[in-house]
């Protein structure tokens, strides 16, 4: 089958990211302005949870030909969802615990004005993004800042652990792993080439992140919409 790559207009690209935005069951569209410059969505407006401000950003990105988004969108919360920061430091703090794939005891947060900010060490990036989610979620949150860093346990082995990542890249079928170039230096996985959407491009950086004692992944990889 013959795989011939589009370019889609700005317009087209405005279009896609309102219907997936009307598809969104979390957000509210009426509530989001979309502007596409160059496959560059920004996105504007007031919403009244951070949530989904974070819902929103994550459907622009489904779309086919959004190259970045620039998320603008400002979280006004209603009198009822507002919550003191200490009542807030105190619900994060109990969400983090709650949840699995967070090590609690590594952690630390901050709340001023609404505004959560975490810190501290973890083993792996998906308790760093685990951590972050479980913040997301919660009523009274204007923003989140994640300071938190990835400082594997184990040194990683790099001189076979770039073909194991593309070995993983072919398992999870996440893309055509032949499109896909790593390289491993100290602790710092490389990722070059082509794959057909954001959410691609995504998945293979988190099966990087995945490889034992990887500290830093640096994505390098373009994102080219393709038809069938």
């Amino acid at each position: 089958m013959a795989i011939a790559t589009i370019t889609r207009t700005d317009q087209d690209i405005q279009s896609a990211v309102l219907d997936e935005l009307t598809w969104e069951p979390r957000v509210q569209p009426h509530e989001i302005g979309v502007t596409v410059a160059e496959g560059v969505v920004t996105l504007t407006g007031r919403v009244d949870s951070y949530a989904k401000k974070w819902a929103g950003e994550r459907a622009t990105h489904r779309v086919v030909g959004v190259r970045a988004v620039a998320n603008d969108l400002t979280v006004q919360l209603s009198g009822s969802d507002e919550r003191a920061d200490p009542d807030l430091a105190a619900a994060a703090g109990h969400a983090l615990e709650w949840d699995a794939f967070v090590p609690i005891e590594k952690l630390q947060v901050t709340v001023s004005a609404g505004w959560v900010t975490l810190h501290g060490e973890v083993e792996w990036e998906y308790q760093r993004r685990a951590a972050e989610r479980a913040i997301c979620r919660l009523t009274g949150v204007r923003g989140v800042s994640n300071g938190i860093t990835v400082r594997p346990s184990a040194s990683p082995d790099s001189a076979d652990l770039a073909g194991r990542i593309v070995d993983a890249l072919a398992r999870a079928g996440a893309t055509e792993a032949e499109r896909i170039t790593v390289r491993v230096h100290g602790d710092t996985a490389v990722l070059a080439g082509l794959v057909h959407s954001m959410p691609e491009r995504a998945e293979v950086e988190q099966v990087a992140w995945s490889a034992p004692g990887i500290r830093e992944v640096q994505n390098h990889i373009a994102v080219a919409p393709v038809l069938r």
